[in-house]
């Protein structure tokens, strides 16, 4: 896992970028989460029909452009035509779908990315190796983790490059898996098994819970020491949490 942090933990993970406060996974949306000292930026990535990479959430870009279409099924060119809408637009009135290669030109080398692998060509590892090649600086520097809430997805990527950090993203599994880097529990899986990030940590696996409105069981987290917090909001997570160490909380 990642060895580049100089801060103690846990790390702030920025939920398709700072979402709170300008339209999910666009480079407005990133930018917004660096100025506010995000360590870690999490996007969501799809294939277009000609096989790139675009930073996207849904299958369909109809939530975030007003547009129909299924991202699959449209060239790079028509996804990136289209302009994302959304209560933000008097702030960001002119972002569109940013392509990984955006995304990976944007980032300071101090900060890890997290890919969340939406689309099910990536089970194929010939699809995979393409996400593995474009990353391929960041994986050397162990810069960048793939996780997924589909465990084949996770093995197409791993069958085409062993060495890519991976997590899953668990939703009633109460005790962790040991095929995986990094764990991201749904949060109430925390209350079933109360020793979920304990025996994580013996065993060397970051956890980072499943909750991108995490403020009211902010302090719970820096009890249980989990490894980072998922965030929509990373300038007030991150006021919070030195709220709490000034208190001798953590």
């Amino acid at each position: 896992m990642p060895t580049i942090f100089d801060r103690p933990k846990p790390y702030l993970m920025a939920h398709r970028g700072a979402s709170d406060h300008a339209p999910e996974n666009t480079l407005g949306s990133f930018r917004l989460a660096l100025e506010a000292g995000a360590d870690i930026i999490e996007t969501d990535l799809w294939f277009t029909r000609d096989g790139e990479l675009v930073c996207h959430h849904d299958a369909t870009v109809a939530r975030m452009t007003g547009r129909p279409g299924r991202v699959a099924e449209m060239t790079l060119s028509e996804v990136q035509s289209l302009r994302v809408r959304s209560r933000f637009d008097e702030r960001f009135p002119d972002e569109h779908i940013p392509t990984l290669a955006e995304l990976l030109d944007l980032l300071p080398p101090e900060v890890v990315l997290t890919v969340e692998l939406k689309d099910p060509r990536f089970s194929d590892s010939a699809w995979a190796e393409r996400l593995a090649r474009q990353a391929a600086e960041r994986v050397v520097r162990q810069a960048i983790v793939a996780i997924s809430f589909r465990r084949r997805n996770l093995q197409g990527l791993r069958a085409a490059a062993p060495t890519f950090p991976i997590g899953h993203i668990a939703v009633v599994e109460p005790f962790p898996t040991q095929q995986v880097d990094v764990l991201g529990p749904f949060w109430p899986l925390l209350f079933v098994n109360p020793g979920y990030v304990a025996w994580a940590h013996r065993r060397g696996k970051w956890v980072c819970p499943l909750d991108p409105a995490p403020h009211k069981r902010l302090q719970w987290y820096l009890r249980l020491g989990v490894d980072a917090i998922l965030t929509n909001d990373p300038a007030a997570t991150r006021a919070l949490i030195a709220r709490e160490r000034a208190a001798g909380r953590s």
